[in-house]
């Protein structure tokens, strides 16, 4: 699914250069739960950001499904974000004046799928995260939880090679993070493959793997045995 290999990020400071990551290898298979820790200047971020196509790397390889993407150009990139990659961010990134429902059906107006097609795989995957009495709220309507799980379901509607998700409970209580890492449990046991960066441990002990990074580079990867579970209880 993904292969990473020597990859180098740098950013100019000024006059000085800063080595966001170093020389870094990693490999992530279809069906795979990995979270990706590091403390603030890690690399972790910048890291998600090429993995997600929205940023280059300075020099290395990464492939995506067998895709070349460090030598895409832009309008290529665009399209492997919209259709392979799904995204969840921290702060939800969802429309005020939207419904839940209009918000979910976003991607696919990108795409150019009809209305009712739209309007059908919505609706499916709001089922999906629970959200199915909720389609016609708008997001100042919703609880944070709810409204990560609209965008969890927005991420979902192009059927994507890989999810990444950044922070996804980073504005949530416990029991909302709690109900957000049962859907990603879900998921991945349906056959998602889903890649998130967090920086709380108890968050990544609901995933399989957890990737850490230090200066830029990784310094342990490992499996975890028993990962948490959680029953999800739905407002």
């Amino acid at each position: 699914m993904i292969t990473i290999k020597k990859l180098t990020k740098v950013y100019q400071n000024g006059q000085f250069q800063v080595e966001a990551l170093r020389s870094v290898n990693l490999t992530v298979e279809a069906k795979e739960f990995v979270s990706i820790m590091g403390p603030s200047g890690s690399g972790k971020s910048t890291m998600m950001n090429i993995i997600g196509c929205l940023d280059r790397s300075t020099s290395g390889e990464y492939y995506l499904d067998e895709v070349s993407i460090s030598s895409l150009k832009d309008d290529a990139l665009a399209d492997i974000r919209n259709k392979k990659i799904g995204f969840v961010f921290q702060s939800f990134n969802l429309l005020p004046k939207l419904t839940a429902l209009e918000n979910v059906e976003l991607p696919m107006v990108y795409a150019g799928i009809g209305a009712k097609e739209r309007k059908d795989r919505a609706m499916d995957a709001l089922k999906k995260v629970g959200l199915e009495e909720r389609v016609y709220h708008k997001p100042n309507e919703l609880s944070g939880g709810q409204r990560q799980r609209v965008a969890i379901a927005r991420a979902l509607v192009n059927e994507p090679s890989i999810l990444l998700a950044d922070e996804p409970t980073g504005n949530l209580d416990s029991r909302s993070g709690e109900e957000i890492m049962g859907i990603f449990q879900d998921l991945n046991q349906e056959g998602a493959t889903i890649v998130m960066v967090t920086h709380e441990p108890e968050i990544a002990a609901y995933t399989k793997r957890i990737v850490t990074f230090r200066d830029g580079e990784i310094i342990s990867d490992e499996l975890v045995e028993n990962p948490l579970s959680t029953r999800r209880n739905f407002l």
